[in-house]
């Protein structure tokens, strides 16, 4: 699993049928800030994966990614590689909480 920010959703009209219905999100990775672990800092890349949760935009959330993101509950058998597994709370890192929802 990784965390990463919603940055934005994508839609798309014509896709395969076992992904009628469901919400795709535009992910950015977020990493922890070698030089400030009090801090996140963005990932280079960014990816499309299915929300089974209700995730919105600004939300830190875990995804999974690649075979194991199939394993979240009704994505078995679609032509996925990232999925949201859950919607964060907070972060510790070495003691220093870096974020805490405001929900």
């Amino acid at each position: 699993m990784f965390l990463g920010r919603v940055i934005g959703s994508v839609v798309s009209t014509k896709k395969d049928a076992a992904m009628t219905g469901r919400k795709l999100l535009l992910i950015r990775p977020m990493l922890i800030d070698e030089k400030d672990p009090s801090k996140f800092r963005p990932g280079v890349n960014t990816l499309v994966a299915v929300d089974n949760l209700g995730a919105g935009e600004g939300e830190l959330i875990l995804f999974a990614s690649g075979s194991s993101a199939r394993q979240a509950t009704g994505l078995k058998t679609m032509p996925i590689d990232a999925a949201v597994v859950g919607i964060v709370d907070a972060v510790d890192v070495l003691g220093n909480k870096v974020y805490k929802s405001e929900g």
